[in-house]
């Protein structure tokens, strides 16, 4: 898929921006707190329906507006497919082909895109929040149905907190109710665990063989799913389903005496084993950024398989952070395979060799200049 058009109006420090994209590597350069990274951030929120850098959606509105606005034109194989996403101080609406849609669940998957910035690379060394909260949001967009089942497993989680930390201070007495939010967390609970499984198992394959190249063929990675469960490729939903729901049982009493749910796919982690030691213990910085780096190429490949189309792929000042052989490894991964937004604050000499007929952007103010060939 391709984004070919983006209008922002009243979004961060754009007030009324039109910009047409190139089908490549579209290079944004411009001095920090221009608009280079609020323009990724647009691209991202009309994917995902949120921003990456904030949870508090009034912040993407302009201080001097009531809403923000993103819309764009994205070419998929079956055709265009015009989005639109508002940003309002009560809330965001989203359409789809000039149609408001009456759940943001059914605009997502619309347009893909990954991003990887410089905080990703804390994704291997970084707490195992990140690593869940990674699996989500791509995960999300490649199923609808993962994004329903997590969706509803949160939702189901946070009344099941509620109720056990009722019970702990004596609110709430009828252990029924309990049972019946525990049924219901152990069952979408388990489609999560299971398909997080199963992804990271695909996920692996790509990324085992760009960490291969990356570190010069010595390095072997693999990615093991920590959790809880017993879980194995053959195990199916309703037997994780059973296992969780066992545990909930013969632990009630301590979940109730602790206030909250202590089992499930919220405690999961990643492990990147990397020559069969932990990386985030045991693995050197570079080898933590080359995991990284792969894992997050690797996702491009995911995407395709899963959906038919790759993603777009967001590159936020990553260049700086990377040595030369990875910034080679990366812009060749990505070379005439998918679009590409790049910000940088200067376009250095081994990445003008390496992309191939870049579509420059120079952004000042919030405007974007294109850059004549």
């Amino acid at each position: 898929m391709i984004l070919t058009e983006l209008h922002l109006r009243h979004f961060r420090n754009y007030e009324d921006e039109t910009v047409h994209f190139a089908p490549g590597v579209n290079v944004l350069i411009g001095r920090n707190a221009q608009g280079k990274t609020n323009m990724l951030e647009a691209i991202y929120a009309l994917s995902l329906t949120r921003s990456h850098r904030t949870n508090n959606d009034r912040e993407l509105i302009n201080w001097q507006a009531q809403a923000a606005t993103i819309s764009g034109v994205v070419q998929k194989a079956t055709g265009k497919v015009p989005l639109e996403l508002q940003f309002t101080k009560e809330g965001k609406r989203a359409k789809v082909n000039h149609l408001e849609q009456a759940r943001l669940s059914q605009y997502i998957g619309n347009l893909n895109a990954i991003l990887f910035a410089p905080e990703d690379l804390s994704l291997v060394k970084g707490a195992p929040s990140l690593r869940r909260r990674f699996m989500d949001m791509e995960f999300s967009q490649m199923s609808s149905k993962y994004l329903y089942d997590a969706s509803q497993f949160r939702t189901l989680l946070r009344q099941r907190n509620k109720y056990l930390k009722q019970l702990k201070y004596g609110q709430q007495h009828d252990q029924v109710l309990l049972d019946v939010l525990s049924d219901q967390l152990a069952a979408y609970g388990a489609e999560v665990i299971v398909a997080r499984h199963h992804f990271l198992q695909q996920l692996e394959k790509w990324a085992a063989d760009l960490h291969h190249q990356i570190s010069l063929h010595k390095e072997e990675l693999r990615l093991v799913y920590a959790t809880q469960l017993k879980i194995g490729d053959e195990t199916t939903v309703d037997q994780a389903y059973q296992q969780l729901l066992t545990i909930y049982k013969e632990n009630k009493a301590k979940e109730i005496d602790q206030g909250s749910t202590m089992y499930g796919p919220q405690r999961d982690d990643i492990r990147f084993m990397v020559n069969g030691k932990n990386v985030h213990s045991f693995g050197s910085q570079g080898q933590q950024r080359t995991t990284a780096l792969s894992v997050k190429l690797a996702e491009i490949d995911l995407m395709k398989a899963q959906t038919g189309e790759y993603p777009l792929l967001l590159l936020d000042d990553v260049l700086s952070e990377l040595d030369t052989v990875r910034q080679t490894h990366l812009l060749k991964a990505i070379q005439n395979k998918v679009q590409t937004f790049l910000t940088t604050t200067s376009l250095s000499d081994v990445a003008r060799q390496l992309i191939n007929e870049p579509t420059i952007f120079k952004i000042k103010d919030g405007t974007l200049v294109k850059e004549e060939a």
